[in-house]
């Protein structure tokens, strides 16, 4: 991830006198546009700022650990999990599932931060039905060949992987219309400073502050 890491103090929570509250920001886009290197470093940054750990049925990859990187799930508990209704979205994508415990998302709501969730465009619509007020945002490459290199040039995928992922983007890149601001990934220190600058704004947004 690239970018500085947070200053002396920070950004400021909200405007003084006001107390802020909570809400989502989803971020989208095909697998392979670069949202991990552009949310990490706001998430350095802002100290009102939580990222949501999806749940997922996948294998866990080498050095990645429970709780932090996913919530790893066999599908008995996953589908118990969707009976029970504890899910503000799920869904199914290159054969396994994934989704978002609205628990810790309304938690963090409720504490006034601002919860940050990475998700398939499904998912995205989801969360739009789920979370009306959220902040909508996608990440757009620059041309599908840059993204078809970005994905070959990884080392923790199989060829198959990679090949039904391509045959998503298209698709996948056609739903940016659905959200509230387009971010193009041309360049990831501006890509950063784009998004850092929509939290920024929208955390100082009236509807989001009660006076104190």
């Amino acid at each position: 991830m690239g970018g500085a890491g947070r200053g002396p103090a920070g950004p400021p929570a909200a405007p003084r006198g006001f107390r802020p509250r909570g809400f989502v920001v989803v971020l989208s886009g095909p697998s392979g546009v670069g949202k991990t290197s552009i949310y990490g470093r706001v998430l350095r940054e802002r100290d009102d700022l939580e990222f949501s750990v999806s749940a997922t049925t996948r294998p866990r990859r080498d050095g990645e650990t429970d709780g932090r990187d996913y919530w790893f799930l066999d599908e008995a508990e996953f589908g118990r999990r969707v009976t029970a209704g504890e899910f503000a979205e799920h869904f199914e994508v290159h054969g396994k599932r994934y989704g978002t415990l609205r628990a810790p998302v309304d938690d963090a709501v409720a504490r006034g931060r601002i919860m940050l969730l990475d998700v398939d465009v499904q998912g995205g619509r989801a969360l739009r039905a789920c979370y009306p007020d959220g902040v909508f945002v996608f990440i757009y490459p620059p041309s599908f060949a840059v993204l078809e290199a970005r994905l070959r040039g990884r080392a923790s995928d199989r060829p198959e992987v990679i090949a039904e992922r391509l045959r998503n983007a298209p698709g996948e890149m056609a739903e940016y219309a659905a959200y509230d601001y387009i971010i193009v990934n041309d360049d990831l220190a501006r890509a950063q400073a784009t998004l850092a600058a929509i939290i920024a704004a929208e955390r100082c947004r009236l509807a989001r502050l009660a006076p104190e």
